[in-house]
């Protein structure tokens, strides 16, 4: 039977992947709204990390993601771009942030790649994300993806309800929420929709809004 849960924080996230569920990661300003940018300017894979120093009360492992990312972008011979925080701070900064996923890139291979800041709906402007591999490393968003895949949900994927450039009004929803019911079909599995942060009202209500859709999009209906 298809389910859909409704989960918040980096605990929900684990919740959702221990039950063998796609999690979808909502994290509105900016992770998952920087992510939709990028995959609708063409980005090949989307990936999430926490930051260095991450003390999350939950499985975390940044330099493992940081090394599939590589290994991804090394299968489709693709750059590899960084996003990072503090939006409006120095790349060194960026860079402390980022030391132990990058590890991870490191250990991957000869990685060419480029540290941005993250920074929602106008991060295309920095950077053409065609034909890149993105990891996002956040503090809510990239924890809370991160516990999702090291803790063995079948997919991680994100989903956000901000205008983009490209998408408006019910637009951006409707890409998560089909990019949700097409994973769950390809794994034969429900869907946990998380919150990134519980103190977060904009993903808590995102969240109760795209489980919403997900609903009416008949997604309970079909029983596998």
């Amino acid at each position: 039977m298809k389910t859909l849960n409704l989960t918040y924080n980096a605990s929900g996230a684990v919740e959702g992947a221990r039950r063998g569920d796609v999690v979808i990661i909502v994290d509105i300003i900016d992770m998952t709204t920087s992510a939709e940018v990028a995959i609708e300017n063409g980005a090949l894979a989307i990936f999430g990390a926490a930051p260095t120093g991450c003390k999350a009360p939950v499985n975390l492992n940044p330099d493992r993601i940081g090394y599939i990312a590589g290994k991804t972008a090394l299968k489709y011979k693709a750059p590899l771009i960084i996003v990072a925080e503090p939006r409006y701070g120095t790349e060194e900064e960026r860079k402390k942030r980022i030391e132990t996923a990058f590890m991870g890139v490191t250990r991957s291979g000869d990685v060419s790649y480029t540290i941005i800041p993250n920074i929602g709906t106008e991060i295309a402007k920095l950077i053409d994300f065609n034909g890149k591999v993105v990891l996002i490393i956040s503090d809510t968003g990239g924890v809370a993806f991160d516990a999702a895949y090291n803790n063995g949900a079948p997919a991680v994927l994100t989903a956000t309800v901000t205008r983009t450039p490209n998408k408006k009004g019910f637009a951006p929803a409707l890409a998560g929420v089909e990019r949700a019911i097409e994973a769950a079909a390809k794994f034969n599995c429900g869907i946990t929709i998380t919150a990134a942060s519980a103190n977060s009202m904009e993903d808590v209500l995102a969240a109760q809004y795209l489980s919403q859709v997900i609903v009416t999009k008949g997604f309970l209906d079909i029983q596998g």
